[in-house]
């Protein structure tokens, strides 16, 4: 019972802490007059990873490689298969020309590498890691120039309310925010792996699972709301992104601090696999008929997907 607990608040203050960074990381982003576009694409996107990044370097610091490795491919695969595919029961979600032309094949050049290497010596080098990360920096500044040659600026994606924020406002934000974040990957580590030992499950199954879908709870909960106020700003394209950074900065920080090796060869021979067929499907997806869109019935074999790939990690 006690592990529980340790795994539920995990949970919130990893959601608190999560929010607080973001607000105060847009915050300082508009009193710096940094463009939207780079909020975007830096600022937030960063900041809506570190429940993740925070929790793979917590477990690959403590010796769990499998929990460090499987929180980002369980989450890569809870972001397209279950938020979306929840979301888009709600609300078709209209897939743009940028996911085609750079999201896209971002994602799955990253998933790609991240394959290569894991077969390369069953482990993520300090090296690996390095590249994952410079190629999710090189990414960035592309996505960021093209944006502003394009002039893909929207004004409308953030609060400017917060522009308006006190300086010792934000600077509480990022202080709670980031003992929140702390402490709740603490929590949510310690609690897991007592949980995968009383339940005489791996830890791997936990963090492709458990832990994957709590990190990914930001994600879902912003999208739902998001489609239950049927607000249009909603693209594939964010989620896309998030997977981006979960490969190349959570994976790619955890690596260089410390190599990922030791976990489970099922990690790489079943879930990367799992991972890997998910983000390819998007836009196969997205050109059937009715074209550039995930309506009900797309998202609907999204979220089955996402059913069976947990079915299976349980009964494997």
């Amino acid at each position: 019972m006690e592990s529980v607990f340790y795994v539920l608040a995990g949970f919130v203050l990893l959601i608190l802490g999560g929010e607080l960074l973001v607000k105060a990381a847009v915050a300082l982003s508009l009193k710096l007059r940094l463009s939207r576009i780079v909020i975007g694409m830096t600022v937030v996107s960063f900041a809506t990873s570190l429940p993740e990044l925070l929790v793979s370097l917590m477990a690959g610091v403590k010796g769990h490689p499998d929990i460090a490795l499987s929180n980002v491919v369980g989450s890569n695969i809870a972001n397209i298969a279950l938020v979306l595919g929840l979301t888009a029961v709600l609300m078709p979600i209209t897939v743009k020309r940028q996911t085609y032309r750079f999201n896209w094949p971002a994602m799955m050049v990253l998933t790609v590498l991240l394959i290569i290497f894991l077969h390369t010596g069953l482990r993520l080098s300090r090296i690996e890691g390095a590249i994952l990360l410079t190629s999710l920096i090189v990414f960035t500044v592309f996505i960021i120039r093209h944006s502003y040659k394009t002039g893909d600026v929207k004004d409308d994606e953030f609060n400017e309310a917060l522009n308006n924020a006190h300086p010792l406002k934000v600077a509480a934000w990022l202080v709670f925010g980031g003992v929140a974040l702390w402490g709740g990957s603490e929590l949510l580590v310690n609690g897991s792996v007592d949980i995968a030992r009383k339940l005489h499950v791996s830890e791997r199954v936990i963090g492709i699972s458990l832990i994957a879908l709590g990190t990914s709870i930001p994600e879902l909960a912003a999208s739902l709301v998001s489609a239950y106020r049927k607000e249009k700003d909603l693209s594939l394209g964010n989620l896309i992104g998030s997977n981006i950074f979960n490969i190349g900065s959570v994976l790619g920080i955890t690596a260089m601090i410390k190599p990922i090796e030791g976990f489970e060869e099922k990690l790489l021979h079943t879930d990367v696999v799992w991972m890997f067929i998910i983000s390819l499907l998007v836009v196969p997806l997205a050109l059937l008929p009715p074209k550039h869109l995930i309506n009900w019935w797309k998202a609907s074999l999204l979220v089955l997907l996402y059913l069976l790939f947990i079915y299976q990690s349980f009964s494997g």
